[in-house]
């Protein structure tokens, strides 16, 4: 997708090839430059040069230039300045030296340069330029300078339309398994739903990669950049200004970087702080002549005000971004900004969903009102739509959870303002306490329903009102793994502690994040906890393309002293690969979606779920196939025993159903007192087999015929009476289309 935009375009604009920074590649470098633009552009033979240096050269020299393509040498050039007639370079003078001029470049230099140097996407190709003194004497072809600049094309695969795409896909895919659910094709949409979630995870997992501090290469840069949406790294000017007067209304000082690109340089990191601590050498060696005790407090300072403010500037003058700033820079926010950027999106979020979900009840009344749809559509989710936007702001928190953890303790380190830290706080503390609290009740729910019916699927997925509201934690595993959430939280808040607290320390980012990926991938490998094996494959194959980028993580940080070719190759790859798979993630979520939606019954393209959860729930769509579990299904849509209590929300129990079990079991069983006098002498006894094995992973399971089940434990229910028909009949009110659960929908 981005290949095709990037590849496609080109040959429309103007080649050109540029540069922004000027770096320092050598210790104590007689050269540096706060503002270095240079513009080439082959058609008019000529290279627009704006340069604002410091020179400590005095005395004639030579430049030794030598220009590199993803770490392969392709050409290697000796310029004399005075040869070329470059003024105020020949003999150099200390001090600062604006030059701005045009350079004439002959075509024989033209045509050494590749015409897919001005193509490809993201070019990764530099300019070292080696500074030789040439005047006789004992430094005569001593290099006193080395500077490098990085060279762009002007094509990136860092695109708006890709952004808008991905985020599209999977805002409709989620808003898809809504409508299908409402229709009553419950299994069709989890499904959908389990996936576009995953989906969204594996955006999120790509994000990361770009708030790290290891020295990307830049197709890299600019591919996770693609995925910062996710995170809520979204520009909008008249919002930048909002959140900068807060800030300095709160007590911070804002940031000015994008106002002195005029005049300086921004460098974006290759070294992380290593390379930023060379423009502190000069203070250092002023303050070397001081009493020892002074010198270490002051140069543990130094560093560490380095790492903690989010503008660091060399001495030369040019700033430099690495990390969750280098993610800021490119987006063009400000790094005071970026906190509070990520969490007013996160509340519009909030805030438009409930919107939506409000909006859809009022349309739903209006609709039934006026006779645009029939009395009994959608008539659970109008009756209990409360509880299902409870349900649905729970899944919107876990959604937004990994962003929240990120920034919100990046932040503590940061303090641009001390309301920000407190809004850092309430977010993080908040959201990990709500979601905290949500899984314990989760456990404890499955834990009872285990102990009284051996199974924990029984209460899980019969209670609407319980799977409404906490289903979101659940659905998407099979019954016997409910509690699979609560390593997955930790799988993230760690995940998020390693990117905000080890900024500039890429090596430690890298060999955690590998950690992490691979205990997340044996796993999810081992135990394979999500509903189908559909399901767990979708999700297995992610956390293997997880893996492989943490791998390729830690060979950026170039602990293996590999050749740059290397680093440049392994780029490419992580980008080609991820690419692909993106791409393909992306158009089965299109294709599933779209079959949901012109297939009569989309629920018969997938195979149900092995812990028999739909003999558990409403639905509208009639089952085909019968399971051992439908007495027991006939037993929970009859509701609970009084005095049950597995929520502390009462209307958690379905009342009516309790009001409608004399009905229902009257003629055929014994009576409502009798019965209610039994639970209060014997414990609630499950009409189940215990020995059953109702949860093999993921084996096929073959339908019983109706003569091969086992006779009814309530022995009054003939056996002929337990279809589709007696099942609906026995549903404590009409087929609910949201009772297949908030946490999908």
């Amino acid at each position: 997708m981005a290949s095709l935009a990037t590849l496609i375009s080109p040959a429309l604009a103007e080649p050109i090839l540029q540069s922004n920074s000027l770096n320092a590649c050598q210790e104590e470098s007689g050269f540096t430059a706060s503002l270095f633009n240079i513009v080439f552009t082959p058609n008019n033979l000529s290279a627009a040069v704006d340069i604002v240096a410091v020179s400590s050269i005095q005395g004639n020299v030579v430049f030794d230039f030598t220009i590199s393509a993803y770490g392969f040498e392709i050409m290697k050039k000796e310029i004399d300045p005075c040869d070329s007639g470059l003024a105020g370079l020949c003999p150099m003078t200390a001090g600062k030296i604006p030059l701005k001029f045009n350079l004439p470049v002959d075509k024989d230099a033209i045509a050494q340069v590749p015409s897919i140097a001005y193509n490809f996407p993201d070019l990764d190709a530099t300019v070292k330029v080696f500074i030789n003194r040439t005047d006789d004497g004992p430094d005569k072809g001593k290099s006193v300078a080395c500077v490098t600049a990085d060279i762009s094309n002007g094509k990136t695969v860092d695109l708006a339309g890709v952004k808008w795409a991905t985020a599209i896909v999977a805002g409709l895919a989620l808003g898809s398994s809504a409508l299908v659910s409402g229709l009553g094709h419950s299994n069709a949409a989890s499904h959908v739903a389990a996936n576009a979630l995953s989906l969204f995870g594996y955006f999120q997992a790509q994000a990361m990669l770009g708030l790290t501090s290891v020295a990307l290469p830049p197709v890299v840069m600019s591919w996770t950049q693609d995925f910062q949406w996710s995170m809520g790294v979204i520009k909008v000017d008249f919002m930048q200004d909002i959140f900068t007067w807060y800030q300095r209304a709160t007590g911070g000082t804002p940031g000015v970087l994008f106002d002195s690109l005029s005049h300086v340089s921004v460098q974006v990191e290759k070294r992380a702080v290593e390379f930023a601590e060379a423009g502190m050498n000069l203070a250092k060696r002023h303050l070397a002549r001081l009493p020892r005790t002074i010198v270490e407090p002051m140069s543990n300072l130094m560093k560490r005000d380095l790492i903690r403010r989010g503008n660091i500037q060399t001495g030369s003058g040019s700033y430099i971004v690495y990390g969750i700033q280098r993610v800021a820079f490119r987006a063009g926010i400000e790094t005071t900004n970026l906190f509070m950027t990520c969490l007013v999106f996160y509340c519009l979020f909030v805030i438009f969903t409930i919107i939506c979900v409000a909006g859809w009840k009022a349309w739903c009344e209006l609709a039934a009102k006026k006779g645009w749809m029939k009395n009994d559509t959608f008539l659970e989710f109008r009756n209990g739509w409360l509880t299902v936007l409870k349900g649905i702001l729970f899944r919107v928190t876990l959604i937004g959870f990994p962003q929240m953890t990120i920034f919100c303790l990046w932040e503590f380190t940061q303090i641009d303002s001390p309301a920000l830290v407190v809004l850092a706080v309430f977010f993080f503390f908040g959201m990990s306490l709500t979601l905290g609290w949500a899984s314990f009740k989760v456990i404890r729910i499955a834990r009872r329903s285990v102990i009284m019916h051996k199974n924990p699927a029984y209460i899980l997925f019969s209670d609407p009102q319980a799977l409404n509201k906490w289903g979101f934690l659940y659905v998407q595993f099979r019954a016997s793994a409910y509690y699979f959430i609560v390593p997955f939280l930790g799988y993230l808040l760690v995940k998020g502690m390693f990117v905000a607290f080890a900024q500039g320390k890429g090596t430690v980012q890298a060999v955690g994040f590998i950690v992490i990926e691979a205990a997340a991938l044996i796993t999810a490998s081992v135990m394979r906890p999500w509903m189908d094996k559909s399901t767990n494959s979708f999700n297995i194959a992610i956390c293997v393309i997880n893996f492989l980028n943490s791998i390729f993580l830690l060979i950026f940080t170039e602990v293996f002293n590999q050749p740059p070719l290397v680093t440049g190759v392994v780029g490419l790859v992580l980008w080609i690969a991820n690419a692909v798979f993106a791409l393909v993630l992306l158009v089965m979520l299109i294709v599933t979606t779209v079959i949901v939606f012109f297939r009569e019954n989309p629920d018969g393209r997938y195979q149900y779920m092995a812990d028999d959860r739909t003999s558990f729930m409403k639905s509208q769509t009639a089952l085909t196939a019968t399971t051992e579990l439908d007495a027991l299904a006939a037993t929970a849509r009859s509701g609970y025993k009084p005095g049950l209590d597995l929520d502390d929300d009462a209307e958690s129990l379905s009342s009516d159903s309790l009001r409608r079990q004399t009905g229902t079991l009257g003629p055929h069983g014994a009576s409502t007192a009798s019965f209610q006098s039994y639970n209060k002498e014997k414990p609630p006894r499950s009409p189940v087999d215990p020995s059953m094995p109702f949860f093999p992973a993921d084996a096929p399971r073959s339908p019983r015929g109706y003569s091969d089940r086992a006779p009814s434990p309530y022995g009054g229910v003939p056996q002929q009476n337990l279809t589709p028909s007696f099942r609906s009949q026995n549903n404590s009110s009409p087929a609910g289309p949201w009772q297949r659960g908030a946490g999908y929908d």
